[in-house]
């Protein structure tokens, strides 16, 4: 029953990825627009609204390439094991009090460690296109996240100490209004961070266009492609979610359904600040990236718990 259950808001998962992938393409099509001095779509529906409607067939019927060179059976399959981690992660997301589809007693670690495995995947996909751009890609990816999921923990951590619990339930129950200015730094470096495990720009470099084509997925088409911009988009949606849950309390002050919809008000600002830093600051070296993790995030991250366990004592 309780694999049925798993399986069951596994599909949810999916449902609101697709959706919220939909929903987010037109609007980060209209922030960029906003920050260029520009309108973005607006030719298809209200507001060019419903200009991913159009887009969604087009991905459906573009033909389906596979290099001749490539590793076929790891080429095809890899876009699943890209996309799978991000959607399995959403599960133990609280989205109210007391309410989260899966319960788990180590929620956040599962939330933090699940979409890990998506790195296996990005190197596969790159290594089954035989491809040296797309290879050089999937090293830098997997550099890049495996770096970068430190100081993503280690913020994460100091709400973990705060609350005494590894259970998102437990964090949300806990959560008090000013453990947010006491963990600012804290969200400033899980916010950096995933940006960095989503390869969104500015930190887009395992796919940067100007020296890699696309990177890992530059010989995939159709909607093998769509599932590496699905993986993308729900990992910033599974990203803002947690992030609006952990750091600023989820639905607080409010609760019920006006608790859900400010989560979801939180969760979209986030998702703008992410789109906003894409589209504004220029994108980095390979080294200045990795030096930017080791030597400021994590120092900084460090620092955090070291603030918060001065707290502690006097709570």
């Amino acid at each position: 029953m309780t694999l049925l259950w798993g399986f069951l808001w596994g599909v949810a998962s999916v449902a609101t990825i697709a959706g919220g992938a939909i929903l987010g393409v037109w609007w980060e099509r209209k922030v960029s627009a906003r920050i260029q001095m520009r309108y973005g779509p607006q030719q298809i529906g209200p507001y060019g609204s419903l200009q991913m409607i159009a887009d969604v067939p087009k991905l459906l019927f573009k033909e389906d390439i596979v290099p001749d060179l490539a590793d076929k059976a790891v080429f095809k399959l890899a876009p699943l094991f890209v996309f799978g981690p991000v959607a399995t992660s959403m599960v133990v997301i609280p989205f109210a009090a007391g309410w989260a589809p899966v319960d788990m007693s180590v929620g956040i670690l599962f939330f933090l460690a699940v979409p890990s495995i998506e790195v296996i995947a990005i190197l596969l996909s790159a290594w089954a296109s035989h491809n040296t751009l797309s290879t050089i890609g999937g090293l830098r990816a997997t550099a890049q996240m495996i770096s970068y999921e430190i100081p993503r923990s280690l913020a994460v951590l100091s709400v973990v100490l705060l609350a005494g619990s590894l259970r998102p339930l437990d964090v949300l129950s806990a959560w008090q209004w000013w453990w947010a200015p006491l963990t600012f730094v804290g969200f400033v470096i899980y916010f950096i961070a995933s940006i960095a495990e989503m390869n969104r720009g500015p930190f887009d470099i395992p796919e940067a266009d100007s020296e890699l084509v696309a990177g890992y997925f530059a010989d995939y088409s159709g909607m093998r492609w769509a599932s590496f911009m699905m993986a993308e988009y729900g990992s910033m949606i599974a990203a803002s979610l947690f992030g609006a849950v952990v750091f600023f309390g989820g639905g607080w002050p409010l609760s019920g359904a006006a608790g859900v919809v400010l989560l979801v008000i939180k969760t979209v600002l986030i998702m703008t600040a992410v789109m906003w830093v894409k589209w504004t600051f220029p994108r980095p070296r390979q080294d200045q990236l990795m030096s930017f993790c080791w030597k400021v995030l994590t120092p900084l991250a460090l620092l955090q718990l070291v603030i918060v366990g001065a707290v502690l004592p006097w709570l």
